[in-house]
């Protein structure tokens, strides 16, 4: 992905910005005609540099109050057992983020929750007892000042 040029890099920041303009309107940005744009965007979603389209929603606003990261040490550092841990992680709903880091924590979680009593009983019913862990370090957020997606181009 390293080849492109000034005009993809465009599309994918006009996309990244606002990913429900439409063909005519982005050819129109980045100065193109539809037929190319189109061809083009489609080249970079069938190379995986836009890998999806999505809204972008409000958890407060849908009753998600609580954003919480947990900072999660294993037991064993084994491939199998990373694998174990992130196939766990992905079939819990209230996990929007799982990153494995290197250092003393082994995955950073994102979580979301109603109320601090659904966290809790998410905490002590679905994330301590989960495959491998050894120790759970929470931090509650307070407030977020800046939230941006995607990559700066």
């Amino acid at each position: 992905m390293a080849n492109l040029d000034e005009i993809d890099k465009r599309l994918l920041s006009e996309l990244q910005a606002e990913g429900r303009v439409t063909n005519v309107e982005l050819a129109q940005r980045v100065g193109l005609t539809a037929p190319p744009c189109l061809r083009r965007v489609r080249g970079l979603e069938e190379d995986g540099a836009i890998r999806g389209y999505h809204a972008d929603l409000d958890p407060s606003k849908l009753g998600f109050a609580i954003t919480v990261f947990a900072m999660v040490s294993l037991k064993s550092q084994a491939e199998s057992a990373l694998r174990e841990f992130e196939d766990h992680m992905a079939t819990l709903a209230e996990v929007r983020e799982c990153h494995m880091l290197n250092g003393e924590i082994d995955f950073i979680l994102k979580i979301v929750s109603q109320d601090l009593q659904s966290f809790q009983e998410f905490l002590t019913g679905k994330l301590t007892p989960a495959p491998n862990v050894e120790s759970v370090k929470t931090s509650l957020t307070i407030r977020t000042s800046k939230q941006v997606p995607g990559v700066p181009l």
